[in-house]
């Protein structure tokens, strides 16, 4: 029988670990790299790797987010998983179960969620997890540009980054119902791999992640000290004529008309002793690990 392989926690100060499980990453998700994201400096202690390595390389990981969530109103300590497989040579041996089964323990009791591979629906469950519908959520609007635009900010300016982070701590949560604060390091692993929107800057405290797509404006998150006349402000973001929104969170405080525009399909959230209501919602689109 072969020996149970050890896991070994890496986290933030562990360079040539952290070199290991970048390493790994694009074996498993093909499109996904952490290189960009770790040169920034935003892997922090929040952030922390289960991982089984064989001669020095990483074959498979479960990764523990620490999260600020925002549960109807209260914030809730909680963890969130990411970044959990096997390298293709090493599937097969129960590496994925095993290193799971350290990331969770080191949640505790704490409630757990993820976004997990569709190819995958059936290995969560194993764990105590259980799916939850997200809702995707729509306005018709139209509108036209005017004014001067809103300045785009580069987040690999690591002033942009570090305000970044403290607006993200401090400001708002872009939705009360079901979302998170403080992860401006999530937010800028989506801009390292060139997945997010660009984050335009609205005045010195509220920043918005937009772009249009066709006549329609995708607003996937705002960031914000106090509330503000978001539609006062919409001309500033668009180039062109608009005829609706497309939003990546609950837009109960942004834009309470917002209609359900259904099923987000493609969220496959599972949550782990986490409570959530029956009332539509969309956790942010880049708060999701």
């Amino acid at each position: 029988m072969s020996p149970v392989p050890p896991v070994t926690e890496i986290g933030p100060r562990d360079a040539a670990l952290q070199r290991a499980f970048c390493d790994y990453v694009p074996q498993v998700f093909r499109t996904v790299d952490f290189r960009r994201w770790c040169a920034w400096g935003e892997w922090n202690d929040d952030y922390r790797a289960f991982a089984v390595l064989e001669d020095g390389r990483v074959v498979a990981n479960a990764s523990v987010t620490r999260m600020r969530l925002r549960l109807e109103g209260h914030e809730v300590q909680a963890f969130q998983l990411g970044a959990v497989g096997c390298v293709p040579s090493h599937r097969g041996r129960g590496l994925a179960r095993r290193v799971m089964a350290a990331a969770l323990d080191a949640c505790g009791d704490a409630p757990v969620l993820l976004f997990a591979n569709p190819r995958v629906r059936q290995f969560y469950p194993l764990f105590g997890f259980e799916p939850w519908p997200q809702t995707l959520f729509s306005a018709p609007h139209e509108a036209v540009p005017e004014g001067p635009p809103a300045p785009t900010l580069d987040l690999e300016d690591a002033k942009v980054r570090a305000d970044f982070a403290t607006l993200s701590r401090e400001g708002l949560p872009v939705t009360e119902r079901f979302g998170a604060r403080d992860y401006a390091t999530i937010a800028s692993w989506y801009a390292a791999n060139g997945f997010s929107r660009p984050l335009r800057g609205l005045g010195a405290g509220a920043w918005v992640s937009a772009d249009i797509e066709g006549d329609t404006l995708y607003l996937d998150d705002i960031f914000a000290r106090e509330p503000f006349d978001l539609r006062a402000w919409l001309p500033r973001l668009i180039d062109r004529p608009i005829r609706s929104i497309r939003f990546g969170f609950t837009p109960e405080r942004w834009w309470p008309g917002a209609l359900e525009a259904g099923e987000d399909l493609e969220a496959d959230l599972f949550v782990r002793k986490l409570s959530l209501s029956r009332e539509p919602h969309r956790f942010p689109v880049l708060a999701r690990t």
